[in-house]
Formats: structure tokens, C-alpha cells, sequence
């Protein structure tokens, strides 16, 4: 297997030279930093009573406490920035959680590279939900993915011509389809991200954006046990 990220052979996730876990075929997700954590909570929590960390039992029942009762602003103080490679439809759907700091790689300033996301199997519409899909058996499918893939092909010779032509990137991309590849940088505190998980992690999510998000649900719940427990226990609900 090679790491999406580095590049590097690996035989096991996340990779040991970057970090880096993949996701899809050409993605991944990566931590880059981490603040605070389940103790940076009850500080945070405590600090109204003039006091600190008290025992490991005491610290972690707070934690529970504050979860269960919706206090919610101890669980920013908790910090965690990724690197993210997607498809710019699923950054899209990403960037639709305001409550964090993005930074994107610049279509106008760096040259796409020919990275595009081609699905291992198609999706129909899912009965009784229009927003959602399912996976079914399609006779034609790899003829589907293979015109999918042409497509791709066609559109990024358009667009290395356009630069050849002497286009300016900032208008040569504008031929470039949803599925190309995109980069960026996520820094969120614990809070939000629970919100992300909540909605991108559920069964009705896309199924491209649910991959990430089981990523980051692992990372959670090793870099806050605590938390994540408390908040899993308690049905995913929103603190």
C-alpha cells in the first residue's frame, strides 16, 4: 500500500513516516496538531468554581456531567488541526461547518494536478430519502466507471491546452470537474467536531464523506477517550 500523503510504501495505517490515514483512492486525512484534550475540558469546566483538576474518577464524571447536561463550551478548549486531500465535492459538504478555520490549496496560484476520484462501485438514489443513495448492482457498471474516467481524461487535456495556450490558471480551471482532488487545512476545537461526526458519520451521510469522517472519529476518540465516550454513551447528542 502506498501512503496517499507521502508516497511512501507502508503496510499499516496510520503511515509511520507522515501520519497520514488514507481515504478513497487518492485522499487522506492527517493530523498535524493537537491542543488541550479531556483534562483541558475540566479545566476549562472548573475554572467557574476557582479549581482544577481533582482524580482521574472525579475528572472523567465531570466530563460526563457536562456532556449530558449540554454544556458545551468547555469542549472548545480542546483543539485539532487535519490535513485533508478530497474531492471538492466533499470538501463542499465540509465547508458547509462554519464553526472552523479552513485553508484551501489555491486553484489560481498552483497547477491541478491530474488526480481525480473514481468510485470502486455506483450508487442509486435511495428509496424513501432522495437526499441519500445506496449501492445496487448495475450490469453496465464498469463501462459506467470507465466513461467516468474518459471524461476525466478529456476534461484535463482541455485544461493543460488552456495553459499551453497561455490561459491563465484562475480561468483554465474553470473546465475542471467536482471530482478532482483538493487540499486543505481544518482546525476545529472538540465541539465542533462532534457536530461533524454527528451529521457526517451517520448512516444517511454521503457515503464519500462518511470515509473521512470515520478517520477522524478514531483520531477523536484516541486523542479524548474520555469525551468521545461520554458523548457515544449519551446517543451522539450535540453538547
Amino acid at each position: 500500500m502506498i501512503c496517499n500523503s507521502c508516497g511512501k510504501e507502508v503496510s499499516v495505517q496510520p503511515c509511520p513516516e507522515c501520519g497520514a490515514y488514507n481515504v478513497l483512492d487518492k485522499g487522506f486525512v492527517r493530523l498535524v496538531e493537537f491542543m488541550g484534550g479531556d483534562r483541558a475540558v475540566v479545566q476549562a469546566a472548573r475554572v467557574s468554581v476557582g479549581q482544577g483538576l481533582k482524580t482521574p474518577e472525579k475528572d472523567r464524571r465531570l466530563i460526563n456531567y457536562l456532556m449530558k447536561h449540554e454544556h458545551g463550551t468547555p469542549f472548545e478548549h480542546a483543539v485539532f488541526k487535519f490535513h485533508v486531500k478530497s474531492p471538492i465535492f466533499v470538501a463542499r459538504e465540509w465547508f458547509r461547518h462554519r464553526m472552523a478555520s479552513y485553508n484551501e490549496i489555491s486553484q489560481r496560484y498552483v497547477e491541478v494536478k491530474d488526480e481525480f476520484y473514481v468510485p470502486d462501485r455506483l450508487r442509486k438514489p435511495a428509496k424513501g430519502n432522495k437526499q441519500a443513495s445506496e449501492f445496487t448492482d448495475f450490469p453496465d457498471e464498469a463501462e459506467i466507471i470507465k466513461k467516468i474516467e474518459e471524461t476525466y481524461r478529456t476534461v484535463y487535456e482541455t485544461y493543460r491546452d488552456l495553459l499551453e495556450r497561455g490561459v491563465a490558471r484562475e480561468l483554465a480551471r474553470i473546465v475542471l470537474p467536482l471530482g478532482i482532488y483538493t487540499q486543505f487545512y481544518w482546525t476545529v476545537n472538540a465541539r465542533s467536531l462532534m457536530n461533524f461526526l454527528r451529521l457526517r458519520e451517520a448512516p444517511d451521510a454521503q457515503w464519500e464523506i462518511r470515509q473521512y469522517a470515520k478517520v477522524i472519529l478514531r483520531i477523536f476518540h484516541e486523542k479524548m477517550p474520555w469525551t468521545a465516550e461520554a458523548w457515544e454513551d449519551l446517543g451522539r447528542k450535540r453538547p
